[in-house]
């Protein structure tokens, strides 16, 4: 895996530390923990050299008793069997994506390929290096053309993190901390109207992101336009675990941008990092009806990069804890629920990235 794929993780991760400030739990719903409110004096001297922090610890506790009033009327309820289930298909899908490209061409990969029948591949792509492996296929069973991104191992991420942050690798990872060359620069951009045509200038992106996405839009956009064509079909599933996912929110917004105004969108993430900024998390919500972000258990990646550096989710998360319940959170980034991502991993060591490939609908681990 390239340094430059690995670097979108390693982007704020320090300041996912600042990024949800813990609040007071409903009595319903209480959470203990031996952990400081803030991050602990061993860690102030790097997150001084934060230039772009600038709360005090009392303006923070306010920022956060704020947010915590206006979140508790949001609604945070468990899902049934029969809406888990469904997202079965997509997990399948989005595992598969870490096969290798001939044997997803020939739709041979195993069980993943086994478990969706029918699909017909129309084109592969992607480098395994700075853009992730992705597909596009059509498949009957779900009468949508669909294109899904392969993502990071956590393997990749965590050595990386604990590289460049040593102090991680107590309560974080029991890996050895060897990793690529990495630089922590990042910054957003604009989209690309030629990709994005019509989305407003105010939405912002990751800059990595966003390089990934345009590098395989062309082939990306042809292949769905055959698809389209030869089956008549006006749904796309746009699908990704991990980085993937960040792409595959990209994917939909492009498509819908430049695809017919018939045409509906389905998005299913797992994993995925914050990709953009406030504008960038309204745009999703009023454009994006059927978009679901699975995040599972304490999985670190779900909170970079900080919100506090102007990252913000879309709505749309379904969360599962750690005793397998699934939970639909309400809102963007749901801090003041310990039963959704933002709320039970709200600083960096609180986080496993263990979590990160599942297991997610019926144990299915991501991977071929």
């Amino acid at each position: 895996m390239s340094s430059s794929i690995l670097r979108l993780f390693s982007v704020g991760v320090l300041a996912a530390g600042a990024l949800a400030i813990p609040t007071n739990k409903t009595a319903t719903k209480v959470v203990t923990s031996s952990k400081p409110a803030y991050p602990a004096p061993w860690a102030s001297s790097i997150v001084s050299g934060l230039a772009t922090i600038a709360d005090t610890p009392t303006t923070k506790k306010a920022t956060s008793q704020a947010k915590y009033e206006a979140k508790t009327a949001l609604a945070t309820t468990t899902m049934t069997s029969a809406q888990i289930q469904s997202y079965l298909p997509y997990t399948h899908l989005a595992a598969s994506a870490y096969c290798a490209s001939n044997i997803i061409s020939t739709w041979t990969c195993g069980q993943h390929c086994t478990a969706m029948p029918g699909m017909i591949v129309y084109a592969t792509g992607g480098d395994n290096e700075d853009v992730p492996d992705w597909y596009v296929g059509y498949l009957p069973s779900l009468a949508s053309a669909v294109v899904v991104h392969q993502g990071t191992t956590p393997s990749a991420i965590e050595s990386d993190l604990v590289r460049r942050y040593p102090f991680l690798k107590g309560p974080m990872t029991k890996l050895d901390p060897t990793s690529h060359q990495v630089d922590a620069d990042f910054f957003f951009t604009s989209l690309n109207p030629t990709y994005f045509p019509g989305v407003p200038s105010s939405v912002e992106i990751h800059s990595g992101f966003v390089d990934a996405h345009d590098t395989a839009a062309p082939a990306i956009l042809a292949a769905i336009e055959s698809i389209m064509t030869a089956h008549g079909v006006k749904q796309v599933t746009c699908i990704g675990h991990s980085l993937g996912g960040a792409i595959a929110i990209l994917d939909a917004m492009s498509l819908k941008a430049t695809l017919p105004a018939t045409t509906t969108f389905k998005v299913v993430t797992f994993g995925q990092p914050r990709v953009g900024n406030q504008a960038f998390a309204d745009y999703v919500d009023a454009n994006f009806s059927d978009n679901s972000r699975i995040t599972h258990n304490e999985d670190i990646v779900p909170i970079v990069p900080g919100m506090f550096l102007g990252f913000v989710h879309s709505s749309g998360e379904k969360h599962i804890d750690p005793s397998t319940t699934w939970w639909a959170c309400s809102g963007q980034d749901n801090e003041a629920d310990p039963q959704c991502s933002t709320g039970e991993v709200p600083e960096i060591w609180d986080g496993n990235t263990a979590d990160h490939t599942g297991p997610y609908v019926n144990g299915i681990v991501m991977g071929c």
